[in-house]
C-alpha cells in the first residue's frame, strides 16, 4: 500500500544542493562524462562536504522524531548515473541522513520526475530544471545560491523564511509597483485590504507547512517548525498580507515588514535555514548570511519580461 502524501512534506533536493559538488561539476564541464566518471570513482570513499541545503534537510528530517507520524520525506535527485552516484549515497549514510528515496537520471533532466515522486518543494542548482518545474508543475521550486560562509543554525528547530509578493502570493501587486510606483501600490493594497491575495508559486507549500505543524507535539507558538514572512512591504500595505494568511487558515510565527530596508540582518537574527525570494538584489545580500534560493517567475509572466528587460539594460 502506498503512503498517503497529503500530510507529508516531500522535498526533492538535487545532490548539488545537498552537498558541495562544485569541483565535481567543473570536472564534468571540462572533461565530460568519461572524466567525471573517472574522478568520482577515484574519490568514491571521500565524504562530501555539506552544500547550501544540507542543514535544512538535516533539520527537517529530525522533525519526524518529534512528530506523532511521519511528516517529512526527502528524495535526493541527481543527473548522475547510479554508478557515479555511489559517493552521494555513501555521504548520506555517513551523515546519518534517513533518506531512502533517490532518483539517478543518468544525465537526463530531473524535472519530469517531480510528479512521479509527489514532490512539494524542489531545490536545485540547475536553472533550467528549476524553470521547467515552475513553468510546468504546481511544485514550489527554487534555484539554490552558494552557501553562506559562517552559517551555524539552530539544531532543534527548522526555520523557513519567505518573501511575500511573487513567492507566497501572486505577482500582481508587485507588477503594479514596478509599472506605476510605490504610491499606486500602497493605494491598491489599502483599497483591497479585505480581498485575499492570489496564490503565488509557494502558497501550497506554506499551507502544507502549516498543516504538518499540527502533528508536532507542542503548541503552535513553541513549534520546532517556524515560518516567517520577510517582505519589503510596510504600512499601509502590510494588513492585506496578514488578512490573506488568516483567510487561508495559515499560522505564520513571525512577520517582518521591512519598508525597503535590507533583509539580511533580519534573516540572520531569525536564523533562517532557508530564505526564498524572487529578486537577485535581495538574495545577493541574504545569501551571505543564510541559505537562500531564488524563485523564478513563470516564463510567460509579465514579471519575467520586466526582469529580462532590466537585464538587457544592465
Amino acid at each position: 500500500m502506498g503512503l498517503d502524501f497529503s500530510e507529508i512534506l516531500v522535498v526533492g533536493v538535487s545532490s548539488r544542493a545537498l552537498f558541495d559538488l562544485e569541483e565535481e561539476n567543473e570536472v564534468f564541464r571540462t572533461h565530460g562524462i568519461a572524466g567525471f566518471r573517472k574522478y568520482q570513482l577515484q574519490h568514491e570513499n571521500e565524504v562530501l562536504n555539506p552544500g547550501t541545503a544540507f542543514h535544512l534537510i538535516q533539520s527537517l528530517l529530525q522533525l519526524n522524531n518529534q512528530a506523532s507520524k511521519q511528516i517529512i520525506e526527502v528524495v535526493v535527485m541527481s543527473r548522475n548515473s547510479p554508478e557515479t552516484g555511489v559517493r552521494v549515497l555513501k555521504s548520506i549514510k555517513e551523515y546519518n541522513l534517513p533518506i531512502t528515496r533517490a532518483a539517478f537520471s543518468g544525465g537526463d533532466d530531473l524535472a519530469p520526475f517531480i510528479d512521479a515522486y509527489d514532490v512539494d518543494l524542489f531545490l536545485s542548482r540547475d536553472e533550467k530544471d528549476v524553470q521547467w518545474v515552475i513553468d510546468n508543475t504546481n511544485c514550489a521550486a527554487a534555484l539554490i545560491y552558494n552557501p553562506p560562509k559562517d552559517f551555524n543554525p539552530e539544531k532543534n528547530r527548522v526555520k523557513f523564511a519567505f518573501d511575500a509578493d511573487a513567492v507566497v502570493f501572486s505577482g500582481e501587486s508587485e507588477q503594479i509597483y514596478k509599472e506605476q510606483g510605490i504610491d499606486a501600490f500602497h493605494k491598491n493594497e489599502e483599497e483591497n485590504e479585505d480581498v485575499p491575495l492570489k496564490d503565488g508559486p509557494f502558497a501550497e507549500l506554506l499551507r502544507k507547512l502549516s498543516k504538518i505543524q499540527e502533528h508536532l507535539p507542542m503548541t503552535i507558538e513553541l513549534t520546532p517548525l517556524r515560518i516567517a514572512i520577510v517582505t519589503a512591504r510596510n504600512a499601509p500595505s502590510h494588513m492585506r498580507v496578514i488578512k490573506t494568511l488568516r483567510h487561508w487558515g495559515v499560522y505564520v510565527d513571525e512577520a517582518y515588514f521591512m519598508g525597503g530596508l535590507s533583509k539580511d540582518k533580519v534573516l540572520k537574527a531569525f536564523g533562517a535555514h532557508i530564505f526564498f525570494d524572487d529578486q537577485d538584489t535581495h538574495l545577493a545580500s541574504s545569501s551571505q548570511f543564510v541559505p537562500s534560493g531564488k524563485v523564478p517567475y513563470k516564463s510567460d509572466s509579465p514579471l519575467k519580461k520586466y526582469e529580462k528587460k532590466k537585464e538587457a539594460n544592465g
